[in-house]
């Protein structure tokens, strides 16, 4: 045989006997104005940080982009000087007095 409990029973019962639940029920105005308070500041310092992520991105994509750009212009300087040892203040080259290509190189080696 089941039983079956009557919604509010519990509370019924307890108002039958004189016992009274004295917990709060909600907190303070106060306390729930602090609470909502620092939930919003949560929420917009992530909204910072995810701007301050996308803006990162950006940074390293243009980053990249410079550095492919650096690379191009390396590659095309040491094809038309034999080197890229360039002094970046004065733009003077330095060869330091190597062989600067591969066939500078074989014939140094048939030399010894």
């Amino acid at each position: 045989m089941a039983t079956t409990k009557v919604k509010g029973t519990s509370k019924k019962i307890k108002e039958l006997k004189g016992i009274e639940d004295i917990r709060p029920s909600r907190v303070t105005d106060q306390e729930l104005a602090q609470l909502q308070s620092a939930i919003k500041t949560i929420d917009n310092l992530t909204a910072e940080v995810g701007g301050i992520e996308v803006r990162k991105h950006s940074l390293l994509k243009a980053m990249e982009s410079v550095h492919s750009r650096l690379e191009a212009q390396r590659i095309q300087i040491e094809s038309q000087y034999g080197t890229d040892n360039v002094n970046l203040q004065t733009g003077e080259i330095s060869y330091n007095n190597t062989p600067t290509t591969k066939i500078d190189n074989v014939k140094a080696d048939k030399k010894d």
